[in-house]
């Protein structure tokens, strides 16, 4: 069974260091996953995540070598942009790509958890909601959490979205909720220790878009 979500985060050292080449390579798939969301309001979502990816990859290309980690990376454009850092650059971009990555998993834990609104056990709002809440809602200016709110109520059937999540083939639920589980099981530890190192380096911003 196809899913969206194949492309597999690569399990970390020890140490905790994210590889910034393997890192890219896997959130390059990620966009199309607010595609399956049905909302155009969810778009601004998708082009923000690719945009910082996109950014990203920039530096990364300028020197591989230098930015082999996405700590490095950080501690590189700390030392030649210290008064400006960290809204530059990498560091910026990566502060709001772990956002919207950890919409998605939020979104996707609390779906395999079996969290769900009882009265309509078939909407995904409960997870969408929450989602929402713990990834993005705090960033968000007034405008934006209203247009969310509204996007809240367009969210699709899970039926609609789990066979979205399967490229359009009809799916047994619990196979693809498995394939979501293992899928979480690197994803969530990468965007954990994306957060740790933004805590660690004190890089982490909390100004509205």
């Amino acid at each position: 069974m196809a899913l969206l979500l194949d492309h597999q985060f690569k399990q970390l050292p020890a140490d905790r260091q994210v590889e910034t080449r393997s890192f890219l390579e896997a959130v390059s798939h990620l966009p199309p996953f607010f595609d399956c969301l049905g909302s155009t309001v969810f778009a601004p979502i998708r082009s923000d995540v690719a945009g910082n990816i996109t950014k990203i990859k920039a530096v990364y290309d300028s020197n591989p070598g230098r930015y082999r980690t996405l700590q490095q990376l950080l501690e590189a454009e700390k030392e030649q942009h210290s008064a400006e850092w960290p809204r530059v650059g990498a560091t910026l971009a990566l502060m709001w790509l772990k956002r919207g990555l950890r919409f998605i998993q939020v979104l996707l834990q609390s779906l395999v958890d079996g969290e769900r609104d009882e009265s309509h056990p078939n909407l995904i709002r409960v997870n969408v909601t929450k989602a929402y809440e713990i990834a993005l809602r705090k960033y968000h200016g007034w405008l934006v959490q209203n247009l969310f709110k509204a996007a809240l109520y367009a969210a699709p059937y899970k039926t609609d979205f789990l066979k979205a999540l399967s490229k359009g083939r009809e799916v047994k639920e619990e196979e693809c909720l498995e394939k979501v589980r293992q899928f979480l099981v690197n994803f969530t530890a990468t965007i954990d220790a994306i957060y740790e190192m933004y805590t660690k380096m004190n890089a982490e911003l909390e100004y509205k878009a």
